[in-house]
């Protein structure tokens, strides 16, 4: 749908709009996406009932200033159940809400999305490291889901599993959702074995089994680990959930070590937290490496990034190249005078320099299948 706003011709986006190959932008071994408007909908809750439609938003979502909504509401930028409205407007609950907005994704690694098996049912991907599964929080069209529709048009698709966006590795696809909640329930059985491999600091041993609760604090972003205290009744008095992952050591060198981790549980970072409570934290795991570990290993991965092999363009220009070139593309697109993060590719915050951690999703077996994913570049020391 089409709209005049501010003498510029704006096309508005709703998850009805797929992504498309021409979305992205690939530069020095980063994809972009083209940043393009998006409305959000927000229902109006009942404690929302009220309020005018600046404070509504002055006081909910403080990712913006005052003025910023101010002029919103007055642009049309933001509309009650689809119509423009006053600054003073009131609003009632359950009004529909729609914001939009500027819309630029975080960038992520420009590696290939690898088809491993394309079947009737099931689709099994090589997900590359620092792309999210699916459409969440700033990520839409930079996700895998999002990749497979515009560079395989394969869609719809279910992934069953989950997998952390630094992680990489296999990721299993449903092609319907009745098929994805068959596998979800053998997962939540109990039916389903998991392997991932890692790369540790240190000589880890040949075999440990580590049981300890996970307790995932969300405002941090990040687990810690608890021991199984029970009380006189058998009851955990620990806030944490139970978890346990088996280790087995494959080789090591002795300043590092490629683990295979079997989690039984499927706790927020089991893996990378059991990891740490053994002292062996995962190489260049930046949220977890204990004191101890010096920079090293991060300089490593980022030596070995070159090795990385993607079908698209990782030419190498000056970063004054790389500038001009975005802000040409971005002017053909149309830079919003109202947007924070123009006339830049990435929002404010992301440079595109995050890596992928040092854990690889190998392998998933259940009742009559199992599928495979090739080892990373990086386990082999």
């Amino acid at each position: 749908m089409k709209r005049n706003r501010e003498d510029m011709e704006i096309v508005w986006q709703t998850p009805a709009n797929p992504p498309e190959r021409r979305d992205y932008i690939f530069r020095n071994g980063i994809r972009y996406v083209k940043p393009y408007y998006f409305e959000f909908i927000s229902h109006a809750k009942n404690r929302w009932a009220g309020k005018t439609i600046v404070d509504l938003f002055a006081e909910e979502f403080k990712g913006r200033n005052r003025d910023y909504y101010d002029s919103a509401v007055k642009s049309g930028r933001i509309q009650v159940d689809g119509k423009t409205v006053p600054v003073s407007y009131r609003v009632q609950s359950s009004q529909k809400i729609s914001h939009f907005v500027h819309r630029h994704e975080p960038p992520v690694m420009a590696l290939d999305v690898k088809i491993l098996h394309e079947g009737e049912d099931v689709l099994t991907v090589y997900k590359p490291a620092s792309v999210p599964v699916h459409p969440c929080g700033q990520y839409r069209k930079n996700t895998v889901v999002g990749i497979l529709q515009a560079e395989h048009d394969l869609a719809p698709v279910f992934p069953v599993h989950r997998l952390d966006r630094l992680v990489s590795g296999l990721l299993i696809l449903a092609r319907s959702a009745s098929q994805a909640d068959l596998f979800r329930q053998q997962i939540e059985s109990g039916m389903v074995q998991k392997q991932y491999i890692a790369k540790v600091v240190g000589e880890f041993p040949e075999e440990q089994v580590v049981n300890l609760r996970v307790n995932f604090n969300a405002r941090e972003g990040r687990s810690t680990t608890e021991p199984e205290d029970m009380d006189e009744k058998g009851n955990a008095t620990s806030n944490g959930k139970a978890a346990c992952t088996k280790f087995t050591r494959i080789s090591t060198n002795g300043k590092y070590s490629i683990v295979s981790c079997h989690p039984i549980t499927g706790r927020t970072h089991q893996i990378r937290v059991h990891l740490q409570s053994t002292g062996h934290p995962i190489a260049n795991d930046t949220l977890y490496l204990t004191e101890f570990v010096d920079g090293g290993s991060r300089r490593t991965f980022i030596a070995h990034k070159g090795t990385v092999k993607s079908s698209h363009s990782l030419d190498s220009k000056s970063n004054d190249d790389c500038i001009s070139e975005s802000q040409e593309l971005i002017e053909d697109f149309g830079i919003d005078p109202m947007c924070t993060n123009c006339p830049n590719l990435a929002p404010i915050g992301y440079d595109g320099s995050e890596e992928g951690l040092w854990l690889h999703c190998v392998r998933y077996s259940g009742p009559g299948w199992v599928y495979e994913c090739p080892y990373p570049h990086w386990a082999s020391l």
